[in-house]
C-alpha cells in the first residue's frame, strides 16, 4: 500500500479552496507592493488591484491608527492576506482528512 501524503491534491474541493485563498492573499500583497513602490493610482492596473484588495479587506480596514499612511496599508492589507492565508488553508486541510 503506498504512503498516503499529506497534500490538498487527495480533495478537489480543499484544492481549489486553498488555490483561492492564496489568490486573494496575492492580490492584497501586490497591492501592498504597489503603494509602497508608489505606483500611479491612475493606471487601470494599478486601480483594479486596489479596488480588489480594498473589496477583501473591507472587514479589516481601521483596525491600526498608525500616523503613517504606510503603516497602516501594510498592517491593515497584511493583516487581511495573512487571515485568509491561515483560515483558507486550514479549511482545506480540514477539507483533507474527509
Amino acid at each position: 500500500m503506498a504512503p498516503r501524503y499529506r497534500s490538498y491534491g487527495a480533495n478537489p474541493a480543499g484544492r481549489v479552496i486553498a488555490v483561492v485563498a492564496d489568490v486573494m492573499a496575492l492580490i492584497i500583497g501586490l497591492w501592498i507592493l504597489l503603494f509602497l513602490l508608489g505606483a500611479n493610482r491612475s493606471n487601470g492596473f494599478v486601480r483594479f488591484v486596489h479596488d480588489a484588495a480594498t473589496w477583501l479587506t473591507g472587514w479589516a480596514q481601521g483596525i491600526f491608527t498608525f500616523h503613517q499612511e504606510w503603516a497602516r496599508v501594510i498592517c491593515d492589507y497584511g493583516l487581511a492576506a495573512v487571515v485568509y492565508l491561515f483560515v483558507g488553508h486550514a479549511i482545506a486541510n480540514r477539507m483533507h482528512r474527509y
